[in-house]
C-alpha cells in the first residue's frame, strides 16, 4: 500500500487549516475537510495519473534540485515529491488565495533549511 508523509511546512499548514476551519465553520466541517484532504493524498500516493507537473509560474529554484508535482484539493494546492517505496512527501499545502509562486518558494526554502536538503 502506498502512502504519504508530511514535511514540516505541510504539517504546519495542515494544523493551520484545521484550526481555521474549526474557528470559522466548526469542528464537524474541520473533520470533514481534513478527512477529505487525507483521502485525496492517499489517492495521489496510489495513482500517479493524478500528478501534475508544476506550471511555468511555479518553478522550484534550481539549486534545490527536486522534482515537484502538485494537485488541487478543494481550496488548497498540494505540492509533493516522490519518495522511496512508492511514498510521496507533502512539501507544502497552500490556499488558493495565496501568492503561490512566492509561498511555494518560501516553504521549500524553509524545508531545505530545516533538513539540509529536500
Amino acid at each position: 500500500m502506498s502512502s504519504y508523509l508530511f514535511f514540516p511546512p505541510a504539517d504546519k499548514a495542515q494544523d493551520d487549516i484545521w484550526r481555521y476551519t474549526c474557528e470559522t465553520w466548526g469542528e464537524k466541517q474541520a473533520k470533514k475537510y481534513i478527512r477529505g484532504l487525507h483521502h485525496h493524498l492517499q489517492l495521489l500516493s496510489e495513482k500517479k495519473k493524478f500528478w501534475r507537473s508544476l506550471p511555468a509560474n511555479l518553478v522550484v529554484p534550481p539549486d534545490l534540485n527536486v522534482e515537484a508535482y502538485f494537485s488541487r484539493y478543494e481550496h488548497h494546492y498540494l505540492f509533493f515529491r516522490k519518495l522511496s517505496a512508492g511514498k510521496i512527501g507533502i512539501m507544502a499545502i497552500l490556499h488558493e488565495s495565496a501568492d503561490l509562486p512566492v509561498r511555494l518558494c518560501e516553504d521549500l526554502r524553509k524545508l531545505e533549511e530545516q533538513s539540509g536538503g529536500i
